[in-house]
């Protein structure tokens, strides 16, 4: 059974994930921790734990998600797992890291890519991925259909979605991948979102007013 560990890092309140089962092999997900303090609130709870980490993975790759990107994949020995649509966030992170008042001294980039219904192995435990650009280019979702789980980045939120007026942001694409990649799931889905807290797609379906918008 995969556990599950938020921490929010960064002063865009970003949720990082660390998922891991019994055989202790972990994934971490969007890390986001740039402060020296927020870098060893990851590595105390890795090392109390007895972790080990096996796979650095990103929903999406703006600054935010990813400012803790050559930390810990120089801490772990991992490189980073995108999907190539968003490389290009990646490869520009130092100049959107500055604009932000963040430094980035030296880009990690992958070596691999995380493409559509790609299945993310750790442990005894398996994520399935799912292409859903609109916030951005290079979007996916994480998700484990036996503990009923959505790992959305910034697709979707609880009581709305992901923003669309940053670059390769688009509405209409947001909301279709939104309608026919996540609401095609169970009301009792719980979704782990990038910012926020945790919603289900029953709560969304029933009162997110992006989707009343649409209809």
């Amino acid at each position: 059974m995969i556990k599950i560990k938020k921490f929010i890092f960064n002063q865009f309140q970003v949720n990082t994930y660390v998922l891991y089962d019994e055989t202790k092999e972990c994934v971490i997900i969007d890390a986001g921790c740039n402060e020296e303090k927020e870098k060893q609130e990851l590595i105390d709870y890795i090392e109390t734990q007895e972790l080990k980490p096996v796979r650095l993975l990103y929903t999406h790759c703006h600054i935010d998600h990813i400012i803790g990107n050559t930390f810990v994949a120089k801490k772990y020995d991992l490189l980073p797992e995108i999907h190539q649509a968003g490389l290009v966030f990646l490869q520009l992170s130092k100049e959107h890291a500055e604009s932000f008042g963040f430094e980035i001294d030296e880009i990690v980039l992958p070596k691999n890519y995380i493409n559509e219904k790609d299945i993310i192995k750790f442990g005894n435990s398996e994520l399935e991925t799912i292409y859903t650009p609109g916030h951005a280019d290079g979007s996916i979702c994480f998700i484990n259909k036996e503990q009923k789980v959505i790992f959305s980045g910034d697709v979707l939120f609880y009581g709305s979605i992901g923003r669309t007026d940053l670059p390769t942001g688009n509405y209409k694409l947001l909301m279709e991948n939104i309608n026919s990649k996540l609401l095609v799931f169970d009301d009792d889905f719980t979704v782990y979102c990038g910012h926020g807290s945790e919603t289900s797609i029953g709560f969304e379906r029933k009162n997110n007013p992006y989707f009343e918008m649409d209809i």
